[in-house]
């Protein structure tokens, strides 16, 4: 159904008729405070990236390659938070969602081998500003429709103009084979104009058993290397 202009603006009218000033200044002064907190999250993503970084940087010099083929980060956006925090039955609120949420903030590290999967995130979380809050192996223990990451909930400081803030950001750190797996798996399971079926379950499992496969052979053949 199609609005005209004039409808439109009737409603506006309506709308802006029984929003009292007051309630217009709380709701510019929320979506500067969440703005603020966006904000706050990416600075997170950013020092965590930065380490990373740094660890790559580090094993390129001392071993002359590097570990990490890519980093990819993302800032979960407001209609999923929302959603999330419906989904949950908690208040909708940004005390709420600093506290109940792990994932808004989200940094995905890309490696060469599963043995620097391991070995870049016990160095990270040797150091002294990263907190441990959570850790989900999913590599020695697959997913049951075959999907394999390493999955951890980090808390780190923020330095800020005038206060550090400790901010949460989820780590996933996985191969170049699982992740091509994951990327696809996720591409072919929420297509909106198919059905997915069980047999298509079953081929998507049968591929990521493939890809561990491949995993398992490449690194087979660095230790030949060595």
């Amino acid at each position: 159904m199609n609005i005209s202009e004039q409808e439109n603006e009737t409603i506006k009218t309506r709308i802006l008729s029984v929003v009292d000033d007051r309630t217009i200044d709380w709701m510019e002064k929320k979506s500067i405070e969440f703005s603020r907190l966006m904000a706050y999250y990416r600075c997170a993503m950013m020092e965590i990236e930065t380490k990373f970084n740094v660890l790559n940087e580090e094993y390129s010099l001392e071993f002359d390659r590097n570990p990490i083929n890519s980093i990819k980060t993302r800032l979960k956006n407001p209609r999923s938070i929302k959603e999330k925090i419906e989904r949950r039955g908690l208040p909708v609120s940004l005390s709420s969602i600093e506290e109940n949420l792990n994932d808004i903030a989200g940094v995905r590290v890309i490696c060469s081998f599963v043995e620097d999967v391991y070995a870049l995130s016990e160095t990270l979380l040797k150091q002294d500003d990263i907190t441990l809050i959570k850790k989900k192996d999913y590599i020695a223990s697959p997913k049951k429709n075959g999907y394999r990451s390493l999955h951890m909930i980090l808390a780190i400081p923020i330095f800020l103009a005038h206060e550090k803030r400790i901010m949460k950001v989820e780590v996933q750190l996985r191969t170049i084979a699982m992740d091509f797996w994951a990327s696809l798996e996720h591409q072919l399971r929420y297509k909106k104009d198919g059905e997915f079926t069980t047999e298509m379950m079953e081929e998507l499992y049968q591929c990521a058993e493939l890809s561990a496969e491949l995993d398992q052979r490449m690194d087979a053949l660095r230790e030949k290397l060595r």
